[in-house]
């Protein structure tokens, strides 16, 4: 699973409104500790061209993030996006509806302060509309930001959507130190805040201080750091398939006493892989090794029985690489990981040929959590194994009594996770541009892995799996749930 959410470690609301006597602005004041921020424009409420207006600061944890990038819990730039996400707070005020908030990065120092009344503006600290910190004072009131990078997010005639805007340009920069992180600013956009002819009041969000462990602001990190080890389902190259559809990505897992570790003469750089054929019964190699196809740089041409591979994640490595299959295919072979003289690891694939259909797909499963437990604790990572199979199969009374069935692999699955009490969606699919969701799948099938920090205990949760179906180019949600309980 390739999500990671941040915490904000402060936020403010600051404000040049007017308070109720409509003659002294509230400029001094500080909600640092409010459980709700607020930002929005009010229109000609003192006199005909009075403008008040509100803004919101907040900052994240970036070295959390530079920590989980060295750690390798997080990809390097390029491979990661990160998503400012702000949860709308309802309340009992009007709604600004059809209109933009504009998000850029913050140039100063600010501090949270101590304020809480967001209403009567009665607290003084700062951060405010006025001064970043005790000491310092804004160089322009209400602020001061970087002119880029600079995002927006359009709001409907609903007008109480959440906040969710891709803003990993700045996040890069702060984590690159190429821009110190001084967090963002969430405001009204362009000249409906800098010249209104109307009022837009006022869109709340929830603050980090928020009783609602799912509201709070977050920057999360999203990849695709699913596996898809085709071990489990080789193909020998086929005319049906394209060159790139043709390659097969095995992985090789350097588990030492249960814990994956880089091999220590190989680090994150090259590994070789050699293929050679075998039989049915050999528990070893007993042909020469095989002549291996690819597209690009994977095979060397000068040595084309040897395919390149490389590092993935720590202890992980891959190699891609097609087989062309002989007159009478070969029943068994064998992937030999080594370099230089030394062989680190021999695997075992069963290959099949590739076929057509003489009917349409329907794609029905049937699916399974096989080590699915009833209670899961917080501060753990979970591998859950998801057992697929199409839902008319229909097994021999040989096949029951002498074999396990096989897991049918999912190639393009997704998951999402949601709380039961009240449906609430903590973890949606990702089967967009990121496929921050995807399943991962070895020769034993399907899994993914749940960071269970992303859950607030004492709830019961629920498990649903959506599958890429090719019939109609889209994903087909799964009628199974899976239910567990967060401790």
């Amino acid at each position: 699973m390739g999500i990671k959410r941040y915490n904000a470690t402060k936020d403010n609301t600051i404000t040049n409104a007017f308070k109720a006597n409509l003659s002294t602005r509230a400029t001094g004041s500080n909600t640092g500790l409010a459980d709700v921020l607020e930002t929005f424009v009010i229109y000609a409420q003192a006199s005909t061209s009075s403008i008040e207006k509100s803004r919101i600061l907040v900052q994240f944890d970036t070295d959390q993030m530079t920590t989980d990038r060295a750690a390798g819990l997080l990809p390097a730039s390029g491979n990661v996006s990160y998503y400012l996400r702000m949860f709308n707070a309802a309340h009992a005020y009007s709604l600004p509806r059809n209109y933009s908030l504009e998000i850029r990065a913050v140039s100063g120092s600010w501090d949270e302060g101590r304020g809480l009344d967001l209403d009567e503006y009665s607290d003084t600290d700062t951060s405010n509309w006025i001064s970043a910190s005790s000491t310092t004072g804004w160089v322009s009131e209400g602020g001061d930001l970087y002119a880029t990078p600079a995002y927006s997010q359009a709001f409907g005639s609903d007008g109480s959507e959440d906040l969710e805007v891709n803003v990993s340009d700045i996040v890069e920069q702060w984590l690159a130190g190429t821009k110190p992180n001084h967090g963002l600013m969430v405001k009204i956009s362009g000249s409906a805040e800098s010249a209104p002819t109307t009022s837009l009041y006022t869109k709340k969000f929830f603050a980090r201080s928020s009783e609602f462990f799912f509201k709070k602001p977050v920057i999360e990190a999203r990849f695709n750091n699913a596996l898809k080890d085709k071990r489990g389902e080789f193909y020998y190259s086929s005319s049906l398939s394209t060159a790139a559809e043709n390659l097969n990505t095995i992985y090789f897992y350097n588990y030492h006493r249960g814990i994956l570790r880089d091999i220590p003469a190989i680090g994150t750089g090259k590994i070789y892989v050699s293929v050679y054929s075998g039989s049915s019964t050999a528990d070893v190699p007993t042909g020469s090794a095989l002549t291996l196809v690819s597209d690009g740089t994977y095979v060397s041409v000068a040595a084309p029985t040897v395919a390149t591979g490389g590092w993935v994640s720590t202890g992980v490595y891959s190699a891609s690489f097609a087989i062309t299959a002989a007159t009478t295919p070969i029943e068994r072979l064998y992937d030999v990981w080594f370099s230089g003289s030394t062989q680190f690891h021999t695997g075992t694939i069963v290959p099949s040929v590739l076929t057509g259909e003489s009917s349409a797909n329907a794609s029905q499963f049937t699916t399974q959590i096989t080590n699915l437990k009833p209670i899961y604790h917080r501060g753990q990572t979970e591998r859950f194994r998801v057992y697929a199979r199409p839902r008319n199969w229909s097994p021999t009374i040989y096949t029951v009594a002498t074999a396990t069935p096989q897991s049918f692999i999912i190639d393009s699955g997704s998951f999402r996770i949601y709380r039961i009490i009240d449906e609430l969606d903590v973890i949606s699919y990702g089967t967009g541009s990121t496929q921050h969701t995807a399943l991962s799948f070895d020769s034993q099938g399907n899994y993914f892995d749940l960071d269970t920090n992303l859950l607030e205990a004492g709830y019961s949760y629920a498990i649903k799996f959506s599958y890429y179906n090719g019939s109609v180019n889209s994903y087909l949600e799964q009628p199974e749930t899976f239910k567990f309980r967060v401790e």
